[in-house]
């Protein structure tokens, strides 16, 4: 599956000052790490973010979120954000660094 570079640039651009980030293709997306665990990425034209556990069912409210099931069934920690949830700035931004906190909060491997 492809994913939207027009969203994978915006998602660069959050993250452009950020310290430890690397990008790898990864769930036929691209993905978004940070000292090597997954932050967020992008799926076609969905936003992916690893929210947690803890805030799993909280992100599962928000706009445009829906749980990531791309195995066929729902990986407990992660979400997609379709376009209603990621179209403007600051909601991108919000979803960018919920990801790198919980990223940020593993150990480094």
């Amino acid at each position: 599956m492809a994913y939207d570079e027009k969203l994978a640039e915006r998602v660069r651009e959050a993250l452009k000052r950020r310290r430890g980030v690397s990008e790898k293709k990864m769930f036929g997306g691209l993905a978004f790490l940070v000292n090597g665990h997954m932050a967020c990425g992008v799926q076609g034209d969905d936003l992916m973010v690893r929210v947690g556990p803890d805030a799993y069912d909280s992100a599962l409210k928000k706009a445009g979120a829906r749980p990531m099931d791309f195995t066929g069934r729902p990986l407990k920690g992660m979400v997609y954000v379709g376009p209603r949830g990621h179209r403007r700035k600051p909601s991108l931004e919000t979803w960018v660094e919920q990801g790198l906190s919980y990223a940020r909060s593993l150990p480094p491997k």
